[in-house]
């Protein structure tokens, strides 16, 4: 293992929650990033209320990702219907990392790292987006694939094959 933080034999584990309905590969840079910088990443697919009914289950997302990272040797995979902060201890997590897109995000993120940082003490890090990858979303993909649109491009190929086979193109 290598030194993290001047302690020989520390591992530092980060923590990357989203809906990941589907991952895209926005998402994808940010898992690969972290996973240059921190020694274990643990990618948490949720289903959140707030974002409606999901076009994948949590078994097809986390399969999706798996997939997705599968040349990524210190990432994990799980799933979680329990606060963040929760998972975060659970896992052994150091830091919660979320990726950023635009200003927008991070005025909603702030909030959360905040609000996540007051109830457990876990801070949040924050990953800017490759600017390639910086108007991606998921509601946006699946609508796109729902109407018979080409996101090849946007996604890890994994994804577009489901994708294709979800909505028969």
């Amino acid at each position: 293992m290598r030194a993290v933080g001047g302690t020989v034999g520390s591992v530092t584990t980060v923590l990357y929650p989203g809906s990941f309905d589907p991952i895209h590969n926005g998402h994808l840079g940010i898992i690969e990033v972290a996973s240059r910088l921190f020694d274990e990443v643990v990618v948490a697919t949720v289903r959140n209320p707030q974002k409606g009914e999901p076009l994948f289950s949590l078994e097809d997302r986390q399969a999706m990702i798996d997939e997705s990272v599968a040349h990524l040797d210190n990432v994990k995979i799980t799933m979680f219907s329990s606060l963040v902060v929760d998972l975060a201890r659970d896992v052994g997590a150091d830091f919660i990392v979320k990726g950023l897109r635009v200003v927008s995000d991070f005025e909603a993120e702030l909030i959360m790292a905040q609000m996540n940082r007051a109830v457990s003490g876990v801070h949040t890090l924050f990953i800017p987006s490759d600017p390639a990858h910086s108007f991606l979303a998921s509601k946006l993909i699946r609508e796109i694939a729902r109407f018979g649109g080409d996101v090849s491009s946007m996604v890890p190929a994994p994804v577009a094959k489901r994708l294709a086979e979800r909505f028969g193109k």
